[in-house]
């Protein structure tokens, strides 16, 4: 496999920062700010590792302006026209029955709705929606892709991106690339600049099985490129474990160490960078951090590599036109170091992360709440979706 890109530093060494010290370095964290908040933390995780800790860091947001207003406009962190949600976030009310209530249901009056709360983008997570709204039950067709594009232009929303089909064979089969080729269509009636998928390219942790998973997005990418779209990739928390890429060898002869990069920067390598894409999930790359900071060297010794999510994107830059803005707030209980929430009422510090990477202009950020919709109040997810539009929108540049 040969790499697109050159490689990361090495972490192959031991590091000499202390695990604190690196982790407040990678978010920009003032050394001040660093001892009062894991001070506060610690009270509640007096029996956590030491590591259980780290995400406390992910405070300092700037609330000092009106939500909903763009007072100051120049300094804003997230421009109007780039604000968008990814539509699985309010999938209940897609999939509400209009019959049924007054409530928004079915994708047209969805937008309506997000358009009111001043969003203008949205990423699909598929076209289906409930049997009783306008359109039908399934609108992934050409002209049920005509249908959706009437209703985006109407309410000024602009479709950006979609968690679609992405071909399960490889090599390709006939068949799953004549079905990708029907959804390129779909993306470009749409308008979509980018379209992908919510999965990672492989659930492994070998090398191998990366390069097999590099190969077919860089074919599927070629394809994508083809027809004027950018085809991306979305993370959860393990695609930015790390690789076991060294020896010994199991008894199935898999490597058992590694040589301290990370699956998804692996991935990154080999792959074309003038055809495959990435979207981060800033939360579950904060995950990643609480969750994969040390591994075992070839040498067998336990190396310490604190994940930085920030410093990956603006390592790799453009490859990342999309993010999932999704917040959370600090548990060191759950195994992931962090319990989603609305957009701008966790700890993840958004004003530290959108400064650092830049280009606000190309970024796609797209709110992202899995746990909006509720079984007892079914306008919550609508309702946190204004909520987390706010809070975008009161994103500021600190001043210097």
């Amino acid at each position: 496999m040969t790499p697109y890109s050159d490689p990361s530093r090495s972490d192959a060494a031991p590091l000499t920062d202390t695990p604190d010290e690196a982790l407040r370095r990678s978010l920009g964290v003032g050394r001040r700010r660093f001892l009062s908040t894991c001070t506060a933390v610690a009270a509640g995780a007096v029996a956590a590792p030491v590591f259980a800790a780290a995400p406390a860091l992910a405070h300092g947001r700037d609330h000092g302006h009106g939500h909903g207003h763009d007072h100051g406009r120049g300094q804003v962190l997230v421009p109007p026209h780039k604000r968008g949600i990814i539509l699985y976030t309010v999938r209940d009310a897609t999939a509400r029955d209009p019959l049924a209530g007054d409530l928004p249901s079915g994708f047209r009056e969805v937008f309506k709705q997000l358009a009111r709360h001043g969003y203008r983008q949205v990423e699909f997570a598929g076209y289906n929606q409930h049997a009783n709204a306008p359109g039908g039950a399934s609108l992934e067709s050409v002209e049920g892709a005509r249908l959706l594009r009437s209703w985006l232009d109407e309410y000024g929303l602009r479709a950006q991106g979609n968690h679609g089909f992405i071909p399960s064979s490889w090599p390709l089969t006939a068949a799953d690339k004549d079905t990708f080729k029907k959804h390129l269509e779909i993306a470009n009636i749409l308008g979509m600049d980018h379209m992908g998928t919510g999965g990672d390219p492989t659930g492994s942790s070998y090398r191998a099985d990366w390069d097999v998973a590099a190969d077919k997005w860089n074919a599927l990418g070629e394809i994508a490129r083809r027809a004027g779209i950018k085809l991306y990739t979305h993370n959860h928390d393990s695609a930015y474990g790390f690789l076991l890429d060294r020896g010994p060898l199991d008894d199935q002869g898999r490597p058992t160490r590694s040589s301290g990069i990370r699956k998804l920067e692996y991935f990154l390598k080999v792959t074309d960078p003038k055809t495959v894409w990435l979207e981060m999930d800033i939360f579950w790359a904060h995950v990643a951090q609480y969750k994969f900071h040390t591994y075992t060297a070839p040498d067998g010794s336990t190396r310490r590599n604190v994940f930085d999510p920030a410093g990956l994107v603006t390592r790799y830059n453009k490859r990342y036109p999309l993010f999932h803005a999704k917040d959370g707030v600090v548990d060191t209980t759950n195994g992931m170091g962090w319990d989603m929430v609305p957009f701008g009422t966790g700890d993840i510090d958004y004003t530290t992360f959108f400064s650092r990477v830049g280009l606000t202009h190309y970024r796609n950020p797209m709110v992202e709440d899995d746990n909006s919709p509720s079984a007892t109040d079914p306008a919550q997810s609508l309702r946190e979706a204004k909520i987390s539009y706010d809070n975008m929108a009161a994103l500021r540049k600190r001043r210097r």
